[in-house]
């Protein structure tokens, strides 16, 4: 009876990272960034191969705590979510502050600045800030 793997999604409107973690939920890695309308049929893949225990969703606020205007678009989509995956668990977790942390997490690492550059990247990277601080607190 192994644990799953948790996946966190940083959704976007155009690109959404996702991060997995490992089976023993312990660390937490990039996996890949999808166009966001092909996003359920990757999950839809993925979950038929991969035995995932929950999906952890990034949750963009305000610095004043209020929903950034992303959310109107992530609701949506977490309504279909629930409808294809009824039994899959889906948390929130605040991402105010992944995209700086992804940022600086890329030149700690040395990238260089067409890597930089690169959203792709960066989304996955703060896909995996998302589930890394999940973790954390959990």
């Amino acid at each position: 009876n192994s644990l799953g793997r948790l996946l966190a999604l940083d959704f976007g409107k155009v690109r959404t990272g996702i991060a997995v973690t490992d089976e023993m939920q312990i660390i937490a890695s990039g996996l890949t960034t999808v166009e966001t309308k092909d996003l359920l049929t990757f999950l839809k893949d993925y979950i038929a191969k991969e035995k995932v225990d929950k999906i952890i969703v990034g949750e963009p606020k305000q610095m004043n705590n209020t929903a950034s205007e992303s959310e109107v678009l992530i609701v949506p989509f977490l309504v279909k979510l629930k409808t294809i995956f009824p039994n899959m668990p889906v948390e929130r977790e605040d991402e105010r502050f992944t995209s700086k942390l992804a940022f600086k997490t890329m030149i700690d690492s040395g990238l260089n600045k067409k890597q930089r550059k690169n959203k792709a990247l960066v989304d996955e990277i703060s896909a995996t800030i998302i589930l890394q601080s999940y973790l954390n607190r959990n």
